[in-house]
Parts: C-alpha cells; sequence; structure tokens
C-alpha cells in the first residue's frame, strides 16, 4: 500500500510536467491539425524518448548526466539546434505556402516512422527530461524499493505521456478544430514555427 500511493504521487507528477506547455506540445498539436495519424505518432514517439530517459534515471544515468557537464550541454545544444530547425522550416512553409491544400497533401504523406521519429528526437535531446525523473524518484521513492515498483513506474511514464498526447492529437485533429485552423493556417503556422524556434532559443541559452 506503502508504494501504491508512492507511484501514484509520482504518476500525479509526472501528468503535471505532461500539461506544462513547451516542446512537446508544440511537436504534437502542429502535426495533429495536418493529419491526427501524424500527430499520434509524434507522440508515441515522444512517449518512447520519456520511457528511456526514465529508465536511465533509474539506473544512475540521470544523476551522472547532472555531473557531466559536457554530456549534458551537447544534448542540450543539440536539442535547441533540433527545435530551431524544426521552427525555422515551419515558419519558411508558411511565407512561401500561399496553397493551403499542397501543405496538407505534402504533410499527409509523411511516414508514421518519420513522425515517431521526430518525436522521439525532441524528447531525447531534452537532458532536463532526464534530471527531472533523476531529481523525482530520488526524493519520492523509497530508497530499496523492489523491482516491480521501478517497472510500474517506468510503465505508468510512458502510458501517461502516450495518452496525454494522444488526447492532444486527437483534439487538434477534429474536423471542427482543423476548418479554424484552415482559414487562419499560415498565422497559426507561423506562430507554431515561431515558438519552436522561441523554445529552441530558450533551451540553447538555459543552464
Amino acid at each position: 500500500m506503502e508504494y501504491l500511493s508512492q507511484l501514484l504521487t509520482l504518476s500525479g507528477i509526472v501528468l503535471l510536467a505532461c500539461i506544462s506547455p513547451g516542446p512537446d506540445f508544440v511537436a504534437v498539436t502542429s502535426n495533429a491539425l495536418n493529419d491526427r495519424r501524424s500527430g499520434t505518432f509524434v507522440g508515441l514517439g515522444i512517449a518512447c524518448a520519456v520511457v528511456v530517459w526514465a529508465t536511465l534515471a533509474i539506473l544512475g544515468f540521470g544523476l551522472l548526466i547532472k555531473e557531466l557537464f559536457w554530456l549534458y550541454e551537447t544534448i542540450r545544444l543539440v536539442g535547441a539546434a533540433y527545435l530551431i530547425y524544426l521552427g525555422a522550416r515551419m515558419l519558411i512553409t508558411s511565407f512561401r505556402s500561399r496553397n493551403r491544400e499542397l501543405r496538407v497533401g505534402r504533410a499527409s504523406r509523411v511516414s508514421g516512422l518519420q513522425a515517431w521519429r521526430q518525436g522521439f528526437i525532441v524528447g531525447i535531446t531534452n537532458p532536463k527530461t532526464a534530471t527531472f525523473f533523476a531529481t523525482l524518484f530520488v526524493t519520492v521513492l523509497p530508497v530499496g524499493a523492489p523491482t516491480w515498483v521501478y517497472v510500474s513506474m517506468v510503465a505508468l511514464v510512458g502510458l501517461i505521456t502516450a495518452g496525454w498526447l494522444g488526447i492532444l492529437a486527437a483534439f487538434f485533429s477534429v474536423g471542427r478544430v482543423r476548418s479554424v485552423y484552415m482559414r487562419v493556417s499560415r498565422g497559426v503556422d507561423a506562430l507554431m514555427g515561431a515558438a519552436l524556434v522561441g523554445l529552441g532559443i530558450r533551451l540553447a541559452s538555459s543552464r
């Protein structure tokens, strides 16, 4: 019963972290507005990356990465560069493409693997996720907890992340939401692109 309470506490904290807007939110919603399938696969890619970070945190890598400054900085700068690249690409597309139907056609041809890979890269190049889980697990989970507790926590992290991002993908791909988006697509794409660039710059300048 003691471990169940701690798992519930950790699950609540993870859910709040997922809900907090950030690169994950922008990556999923920007894809879901074009194609629900793409948004869903981006979310699954992010969830897989989060599971990797949670597993590494349990194995002690999360604490290690906090101490290895060069490794943390390398991952952080790669992640920032990728977010800026995604944002810049969206900005260029929003200004160059006047025919929305052509843009939708291009977006719908993105394979599930490509969308998953985009999400995975967004998630795996954020070292703050590793330090978040390392700090969270050390703070909340008791020392010497049985293996099933750690396995359950990693599974819950993956399910919560995939579930929340899946909900976002479903909502932003609803016909009415997309119809509104179609009317203001260039402005929304420009806003999403600027948000990704801003998040990338923020990640690059943070310590």
